[in-house]
């Protein structure tokens, strides 16, 4: 345990709990909606509620000393947004038809085959998540239109979007009280959090059996994970500690690594220049045991 375990939750429910008392009736709401992503992926990583759960611990480390500076309304988006921001994965087929309808794809299916669900709901669930925060906003209880848009914009941030962009991420976002959100941050920090959830701990043994997995390239994706037995975070680093014989793996794992520090920096980057905060972590290692 450290100083920054539960410092979100905690600070919220002091600060104000019945902002807390939403996010804890939405987490209810969650718990079978994550489980849906193994339709479309049986073979994936784990996109449940387990993960959400780890990718706000990494948030609560993340964040750090800045914990005191950030006001009700920026720690519930937050959470919150660490709770919804993969629902996209395992949207029901009707809501998949309608929000393919509201999605600016791009040039997409200039190289891409518009019945490929699986694939088009992979390369685009952030704005599924999007676009499924927007429908349900009163099952998940967002108490209104400007924190409905503060965690769109959030979820739809750990992937993909320009956190540069000063009109989808203001730095000065005003909440119905006064309060005002800084979304350039807090889409930062949930994609970095996002990014490091990358240890054996997202799929328990318990869980997951590898050996009845067909795909060689989802496969490999589980023996990485399970060869990154921990992962820490210090004021300095990331450090991964690796346990694998197996020079593909330990390949794939460097691989990783390599782009957790490239979302890393550009995270650093997006801080700098755009919040008056600093991720501190400079650095991915890894270390072999």
């Amino acid at each position: 345990m450290t100083n920054n375990d539960f410092q979100i939750e905690t600070r919220l429910y002091k600060l104000d709990p019945e902002l807390h008392r939403r996010f804890q009736n939405a987490v209810c709401t969650l718990q079978i909606i994550l489980s849906r992503y193994r339709q479309y992926f049986p073979e994936y990583t784990d996109h449940s509620e387990l993960h959400s759960l780890t990718v706000i611990d990494y948030c609560n480390q993340l964040v750090g000393k800045n914990a005191r500076h950030l006001n009700a309304d920026e720690l519930y988006v937050l959470l919150v947004s660490g709770y919804l921001h993969d629902v996209g994965m395992g949207i029901p087929q009707k809501d998949y038809e309608t929000f393919c309808e509201e999605i600016d794809f791009g040039d997409y299916f200039d190289t891409h085959d518009r019945k490929d669900t699986t694939r088009i709901i992979r390369d685009f669930h952030n704005e599924f998540s999007g676009c499924f925060v927007r429908k349900y906003a009163e099952l998940f209880e967002l108490p209104s239109e400007e924190h409905t848009y503060a965690a769109i914009q959030t979820c739809r941030g750990h992937r993909k979007t320009d956190l540069f962009d000063e009109e989808e991420y203001p730095q000065r976002l005003v909440m119905p009280n006064g309060n005002v959100i800084c979304l350039p941050y807090l889409a930062a920090i949930l994609r970095l959090a996002d990014e490091l959830d990358v240890s054996a701990e997202r799929n328990p043994v318990i869980l997951y059996d590898i050996s009845s997995i067909q795909d060689e390239k989802q496969l490999l994706e589980h023996k990485k994970h399970e060869a990154i037995r921990r992962m820490d975070i210090t004021e300095e680093s990331i450090i991964l500690y690796v346990k694998t014989s197996e020079k593909e793996i330990h390949d794939a794992v460097q691989d990783l690594a390599d782009k957790v520090q490239r979302t890393m920096d550009h995270c650093i980057d997006v801080t700098r220049k755009r919040t008056p905060y600093e991720i501190t972590q400079r650095q991915v290692l890894i270390k072999d045991i």
